[in-house]
């Protein structure tokens, strides 16, 4: 979940779902049909007057990785109830017990991890909708809401995989699939509104439906994060490294905030102000313009710029502005699907100021402009320290952001404002994002695999000061991996002495840089392999924390091969062995 540099890709928010009269009439017979209760075999029977009419089942199933999926899915649960149906809300790990064959309808809500891939407690059930075993689904009616980031090329590709595999099934979509950006409120509450008009329920009068998760949590949220205070940022590796990798400790006290080893910390940043200086420049504003909020509020344009827009990634709708009053047949030729890979080469490396710039003629006013961007959304880091370590503080392992963009220096957002401005008299607004997905064994004796290169290691140096702190007897190994031993090797001093007491069994380290050929976490694992594998029958759990779309698909791949070597397994075998980890919890990651 550590933010990393990455193209700016489209963002686009879908609208809600819009039917014809003639569309809903077809819906309202179809679903009047299939969700009928009794059977008419029962007429001209007598029926006892106090019988009451069951509730129709509803089922909800979740894949999530960083908990928001889990917090829409028991939202939907809970409306579900209030209008009147028995819903059952289950992650997508529990499918073996669930006969799909029997259900009448489905709601799914999934996020997206990787190259399009379904969050690690969905991979079973995606493995099982596509196998031999997979029933036929002609009498199931589904809807799906998918949850992504538009920073990634397959956006809510899991989702989708999703909803086409339960069509191709013989399921009937009664909604069509739910896109979500980060900025997932609008048009989640617009599907799921969508969909009880679409059941044609209605909300119980005896109480009121249930609030967005977000919004029901008292003290302090993602909407209403805590003003903490900065009390280190240190950088962490040496003179002459290619990386800015820093470490910060931030205070906690007197915010009733509590975490556990494994989760994540969401930081809300402000934007760099050199940055919306230039942007008021290219807009001809002084910055004391007025512009109002989607909440109706009114502020002045700079400090809406500053704290409350993404003015750096490039949305389709401003670039679409962009060619609409420029009429540059380029830019609008981007914007065609089919122009996909022209348009991401395009957008990479170029941020909202290089449009400015380099179309000084095209004008908007403050509140065109801003209509054109998204709200600014917080950051997720995983947690590097331990509270039972650090009561009231909380640690950060932070890549700091900066490139070369077209000509212009560029920065990230959120590891700038952490580096550069955060401090004494500049807060940082936090809030604590549950794990989970990322816990240590329950069994303080259970041995423990981590796998994390660069900042991948933040959540497991939280790991080994917890394991430490609770006097846990289990064995720790630890992979790391960067790109010199000299400059990059994070945390040195600290593994060094848990290695040198005994708290850290093994330390495997992979520099790619230090030689010719380079080498890599995956490549000690399979050198590691028998000793690796004599840890998992021995009961360890396996944690892989980093880069989701290369690092950790070739420590999955890695991982397979080992169990085939060294535990003397087929391919088929060994993914099953993975496949029983990942059921047992055994294996788990924290990817981004």
């Amino acid at each position: 979940m550590n933010s990393a540099p990455n193209p700016n890709p489209v963002s686009l928010i879908p609208e809600a779902a819009l039917f014809t009269e003639d569309q809903r009439a077809w819906l309202s017979g179809f679903l009047v049909g299939l969700f009928a209760a009794p059977s008419l075999a029962g007429l001209g029977q007598s029926t006892p007057t106090a019988a009451v009419a069951p509730r129709p089942p509803l089922l909800i199933l979740y894949g999530s990785q960083t908990g928001t999926a889990e917090q829409l899915a028991k939202r939907l649960g809970a409306e579900a109830d209030q209008r009147g149906f028995a819903s059952r809300v289950l992650e997508m790990s529990a499918w073996a017990s669930i006969d799909l064959k029997s259900e009448p309808r489905l709601l799914l809500v999934t996020s997206t991890w990787g190259d399009g891939d379904p969050p690690d407690n969905a991979v079973a059930f995606w493995n099982f909708l596509n196998s031999d075993a997979a029933p036929k689904l002609d009498h199931l009616a589904f809807s799906v809401l998918a949850l992504g980031d538009r920073n990634y090329s397959d956006f809510c590709g899991a989702g989708k995989k999703f909803d086409a595999r339960l069509e191709q099934l013989g399921a009937k979509r009664f909604l069509p699939c739910a896109e979500c950006d980060v900025d997932y409120e609008a048009p989640a509450k617009a599907w799921m509104d969508a969909v009880w008009t679409t059941l044609g329920t209605k909300e119980s009068a005896v109480a009121p439906v249930v609030a967005p998760v977000e919004t029901q949590a008292v003290g302090w949220s993602k909407t209403n994060p805590f003003p903490a205070r900065l009390l280190t940022n240190r950088l962490l590796g040496a003179p002459g490294s290619a990386k800015e990798t820093r470490h910060f400790e931030i205070s906690l006290r007197d915010s009733g905030l509590n975490y556990e080893v494994g989760d994540a910390l969401g930081v809300m940043p402000a934007n760099c102000p050199a940055l919306a200086d230039e942007i008021l420049a290219a807009l001809r504003c002084d910055g004391e313009e007025g512009v109002k909020l989607a909440n109706g509020n009114e502020l002045s344009l700079r400090k809406a710029l500053l704290d409350h827009f993404q003015i750096t990634r490039i949305t389709q709708p401003l670039l679409a502005a962009f060619a609409e009053h420029t009429k540059d047949a380029h830019l609008a030729g981007l914007l065609n699907p089919a122009n996909k890979p022209a348009l991401e080469k395009f957008l990479y490396g170029r941020e909202i100021i290089h449009l400015l710039l380099a179309h000084p003629e095209v004008k908007f006013t403050p509140a065109e402009f801003t209509a054109l961007l998204p709200k600014l959304q917080p950051r997720l880091y995983s947690i590097s320290s331990s509270p039972k370590a650090h009561p009231g503080e909380v640690h950060l392992t932070v890549a700091v952001v900066r490139y070369d963009g077209h000509g212009r220096p560029c920065k990230g957002v959120c590891s700038t404002f952490l580096a550069e401005r955060a401090g004494e008299n500049v807060p940082v607004p936090v809030f604590i994002q549950t794990s989970h997905g990322s816990r240590l064994p329950a069994d303080p004796a259970a041995p423990v695999i981590m796998i994390g290169p660069g900042t991948g290691i933040a959540p497991f140096r939280a790991f080994l000061e917890e394991r430490r702190a609770i006097g846990a007897k289990g064995k720790n190994w630890l992979f790391f991996g960067d790109q010199k031993c000299a400059t990059d090797f994070l945390y040195a001093d600290e593994l060094e002495n848990f290695r040198r007491d005994g708290h850290l069994t093994r330390l495997d380290t992979a520099f790619s840089r230090d030689q010719a050929d380079k080498i890599y976490v995956q490549h000690r694992m399979l050198e590691a392999a028998a000793e690796f594998w004599s840890w998992l029958e021995s009961g360890a759990h396996v944690y892989v924390c980093g880069d989701a779309k290369r690092m950790a698909a070739d420590v999955d791949i890695a991982l397979q091969q080992l169990i085939q070597t060294a535990g003397a397994r087929t391919p088929g075998q060994a993914a099953d062995y993975v496949q029983k980890l990942r059921h047992e919890k055994r294996y788990q990651r924290d990817v981004y």
